[in-house]
């Protein structure tokens, strides 16, 4: 593809796609796939409409990656939100409120309550058609050979991605980065809530050999016997520990080789926004006190990528809104830090392939 008539040290033309890029999903070798559902967010609101606010924030990044200086020629490309997905989402949030408002008055009980039970399972059923919908869609987009970054949306929305890229690279690992361990069974009575997306990817994608959490510090008694039930399956860095150690003398960098050994070779990043320090991205929908600075989580990626580990999708999620929209404006810098990353791997290969031909 040519890119005659492009500047990328100009402005971002009002026309262009993410990052003022302007690559057709045809032409891209990454596509972001925004999933716009907050169906199941128990505190605050506002990352169904996340993609949108980080593709316009976009528009303000400069193009050099310092890790992958020529990563954007790859080519990125964000697909429209799915306005019958958001319709759909809205619809149900307001039956999830019905319902976790029910929960919540005493002396409530759902099986005498044939209204609030019909909710609950139009809500579970409605979540499972997200997922069977974002796991037909990244099927087709690893069918088609692209690489693929999913935006939510709450944290439930990558299930149906685990499922096709179990199917497209066979075992793999997860890096998980979030404030929440997420290995709650049916949250608030919801199957698929954003709280339990690591508890379904684990019962339901037998391929995930291997999930590691990064940054917790909220999590529940429930969610440290499954870390414990499932021994070498899972490994968690909790915060307090990470903290513990830098204050005792431990380096990031020691910390990270810890972190990066517990991975296998393909990994997975699942990136909850609340995973850094809130100061980042106030608005999230749970925000938790603690945390990675940003610097912090890009480093530990780029060492993943040196360690020759392959990042083959990731998914950031929980974005939530604010009107001078700096929450959009941190994510869509992460995202570019990531869609980078997704094409190291490759460009690397090409290099050493030009190379042993002479060219």
């Amino acid at each position: 593809m040519s890119l005659t008539g492009f500047d990328p040290n100009g402005p971002a033309a009002a026309n262009r796609n993410l990052f003022g890029l302007p690559f057709t999903e045809e032409e891209a070798r990454v596509v972001l796939l925004p999933v716009p559902w907050e169906v199941t967010v128990s505190y605050g609101t506002g990352t169904a409409r996340a993609a949108e606010h980080i593709l316009h924030a976009s528009q303000q990044i400069d193009l050099y990656d310092y890790n992958v200086p020529a990563g954007w020629k790859k080519g990125f490309f964000m697909r429209p939100a799915d306005k019958n997905i958001l319709m759909r989402s809205d619809y149900l949030r307001k039956e999830a409120e019905l319902y976790i408002h029910f929960q919540t008055e005493e002396g409530n009980k759902l099986d005498e309550n044939e209204f609030m039970q019909n909710g609950l399972n139009e809500v579970n059923k409605g979540s499972e058609e997200m997922n069977e919908w974002v796991y037909q869609q990244t099927k087709e987009l690893l069918e088609n050979n692209k690489l693929i970054g999913l935006v939510g949306g709450d944290h439930s929305t990558p299930l149906g991605y685990y499922r096709s890229i179990s199917e497209k690279y066979g075992d793999f690992g997860i890096l998980h980065i979030d404030a929440h361990l997420d290995l709650r069974k049916g949250y608030e009575g919801f199957i698929y809530s954003h709280a339990s997306i690591m508890y379904n990817a684990l019962r339901e994608v037998p391929k995930i050999n291997k999930l590691v959490s990064v940054g917790a510090r909220d999590y529940c008694e429930e969610e440290l016997q499954m870390v414990k039930s499932e021994g070498e399956r899972i490994a968690v860095f909790y915060d307090h520990c990470i903290k513990e150690q830098q204050y005792e003398g431990a380096t990031w960098q020691s910390i990270c080789e810890e972190i990066i050994e517990q991975l296998p070779g393909q990994v997975y990043l699942s990136l909850d926004i609340d995973g850094l320090d809130p100061k980042l991205c106030p608005h999230t929908g749970t925000p938790v006190p603690g945390g990675l600075e940003i610097d912090q989580l890009f480093y530990l990626l780029s060492k993943m990528m040196d360690s020759e580990r392959r990042l083959i999708g990731f998914d950031l999620v929980e974005t939530g809104y604010a009107q001078d929209e700096f929450d959009a404006n941190v994510s869509a810098r992460i995202l570019f830090k990531l869609c980078n990353l997704m094409v190291k791997h490759e460009m690397k290969s090409e290099l050493v392939e030009n190379k042993s031909a002479g060219m």
